[in-house]
This record gives C-alpha cells, sequence and structure tokens, in this order.
C-alpha cells in the first residue's frame, strides 16, 4: 500500500470515530468560504454561488474569502488551521488537493490529513488552442509536425492544469515539446495570439472568448468527451491520442477532525446547491459540469488523481520547486 493509500485510509478512519451528532445545530453562525483563487477567478464565482444556495437554505450569511497566490498554498493552510466545526470550508481545485504535493519539496499543508473530505463540486475541461493563423489546423497536422521537429513546437502554461495537460500530450503524442511558463493563463495567451508560442491547452473560461472572437483555433478538448460549449471540438482521444483525458475540478474540503454530522450536513446543504439555475449558468458558460460525490467518494477519486497527477508529473522530469 502507498504511503498516500495509507493516509487516505488514516483520514477515513479519523472521520469514521467523529461524534456521533454534532454539539449544536449547524450551522451555527456565518460561515467562511476560502478560495485559493482571486476574485473573479472560476472558483471564486463557483464558490459564491454555492453560499447563496447556502444562505437561502439555512439563513446563514456566507463569506467568501480570497486567499491568492503560492499555487493556492496560502488558502489551503488557513483553511486546514480553522477551528474544525465546519465553519470553515475551502472551496477548492485539484491544484492544492492532488497537483502541489507533487510540483513543491514542501507544503505548509496535508492535502489528505488536515483535511476532511465533504464533496466534489465540479468537473471542467480545457481546450488545446493555437493562433486562428496557424498553419496547424488539427491536432494531428501538429503531431505531424512535432515529430519531425523535435523541441521546436512551443508550448505555454499558467496554471499546473494546463502545465501538466501538455506534459501528459506530448507524451501520450509522442513527441517532444518546448515548454514556457506564465505567471497566468490569460498571459500566455497573450503570446500565443502575438506568435511567440505554437499553442497551450487552457481553461475554457480564458480561451472560448478568443475562439469565439476567431482569434484562436480550437483543435481539441481534453476531457473525455466532448464540451457543449464546443460541440464541433474533437476531444484529444477522438482527434488521435487515444487515452487522453485530463480536466480539472472543485470540490469542497473542512479542516480534520470536523463532526461528521457536520460534514453530513455540509454535503446535503452543497448538494442541493448544485441543482440550482445559479449553478446550472455556471456551468454552462464555464464549460463544466456539476460534480456531487459522497465525502467517501471524493477521498477515493482524490486518491486517485494524486496518483495519476503525479504520475505525469514524474514522468515528465519536472523538479519539485
Amino acid at each position: 500500500m502507498t504511503s498516500l493509500a495509507r493516509r487516505m485510509l488514516l483520514c477515513a478512519a479519523a472521520l469514521a470515530l467523529g461524534p456521533a451528532a454534532s454539539a449544536q445545530p449547524y450551522p451555527a453562525k456565518p460561515l467562511t468560504f476560502i478560495v485559493p483563487f482571486a476574485a473573479g477567478s472560476a472558483t471564486d464565482q463557483l464558490a459564491r454561488a454555492l453560499g447563496q444556495s447556502i444562505t437561502e437554505q439555512t439563513q446563514a450569511a456566507v463569506v467568501v474569502e480570497n486567499k491568492a497566490g503560492a499555487s493556492g498554498m496560502l488558502a489551503a493552510q488557513a483553511a486546514a488551521r480553522a477551528a474544525p466545526d465546519g465553519h470553515t470550508v475551502l472551496i477548492t481545485t485539484n491544484t492544492t488537493q492532488a497537483a502541489n504535493e507533487h510540483l513543491y519539496k514542501k507544503l505548509p499543508y496535508d492535502p489528505v490529513k488536515d483535511f476532511a473530505p465533504v464533496s466534489g463540486l465540479g468537473k471542467g475541461g480545457q481546450v488545446l488552442v493555437v493562433a486562428a493563423d496557424s498553419p496547424h489546423k488539427s491536432v494531428a497536422d501538429l503531431l505531424a509536425f512535432a515529430k519531425k521537429n523535435p523541441g521546436k513546437v512551443s508550448f505555454g502554461s499558467g496554471s499546473s492544469s494546463s502545465r501538466v495537460a501538455g506534459e501528459l500530450f506530448q507524451q501520450m503524442g509522442g513527441v517532444e515539446l518546448l515548454h514556457v511558463p506564465y505567471k497566468s493563463n490569460p498571459l500566455a495567451i497573450t503570446d500565443l495570439l502575438g506568435g511567440q508560442i505554437a499553442m497551450m491547452i487552457t481553461d475554457t473560461s480564458t480561451g472560448v472568448p478568443q475562439i469565439k472572437a476567431g482569434k484562436l483555433r480550437a483543435l481539441g478538448v481534453s476531457t473525455s468527451k466532448r464540451l457543449p460549449m464546443l460541440p464541433d471540438v474533437p476531444t484529444i482521444d477522438e482527434a488521435g491520442v487515444k487515452g487522453y483525458d485530463m480536466g480539472y475540478w472543485f470540490a469542497a474540503y473542512v479542516p480534520a477532525q470536523t463532526p461528521q454530522p457536520v460534514v453530513q450536513r455540509l454535503n446535503e446543504l452543497l448538494a442541493v446547491a448544485l441543482k440550482t439555475p445559479q449553478i446550472k449558468a455556471f456551468f454552462d458558460t464555464s464549460g463544466g459540469e456539476p460534480f456531487p460525490t459522497t465525502p467517501e467518494q471524493l477521498a477515493k477519486f482524490q486518491l486517485d488523481e494524486t496518483s495519476k497527477w503525479g504520475r505525469v508529473i514524474k514522468k515528465a522530469g519536472i523538479q519539485p520547486e
């Protein structure tokens, strides 16, 4: 059994041993949703929509606290150190809970031991884009050129999801690409439009407006099925890289040792929230879909995703910072 699997089992056991009932009604005071990214980001938009629904269900206020920076580590650390009473919730993504463990030598939090999983919230896809005037009309074109010109096709990335998606593309496509890092995906898009890089795999929120405006050409989407907002764009799997699947996800966590009844009640509140019109509108415009789970299902999903990200990162030779 891997160390990660052991940690997952210990986390599940601790959750199961929680008090049989919470000491007081929940929520008993305003909730704080800690978000690892800036106001206006996709995670922030989702957190605010969820908070609105929980307020409508319970009359309890929900405050969204944005703690951007350090690849989400500041927010995750703050959430991990909060009182384990269910009133501080980390609304986060694969960045803090699956990728950072493999990208950094030392984290100020443990993605497993420091948290009790509550629920998956959503899944989304990314899109492989080139400039509108690029000679590459398809994934096959791009791969053929890259195979003839190893190391000469550059790809940009401004997030861990974008970076790992690009690394997996070159691994599964059997090509050697040149990675160019950026502080954010919009900055990478700017250079893609300017011809400084050849391609990137970006989040739909950043890429789709440029695609709709005719400035970028979409060659494939990163998920195993097509995105409703880009119905004519094949999956990268369909386009020739068989088995390719690398999306991103949102999930909710509370500090470890939060009583199990509180975790379950929050799970129920979030399940209702994920069915509301405002959440549907969020996913319709961002290219994702709701992803409700039980706490146990989220723990298993996180384990699988962490292993997957670790394999890609290790094979890519990415050295932890």
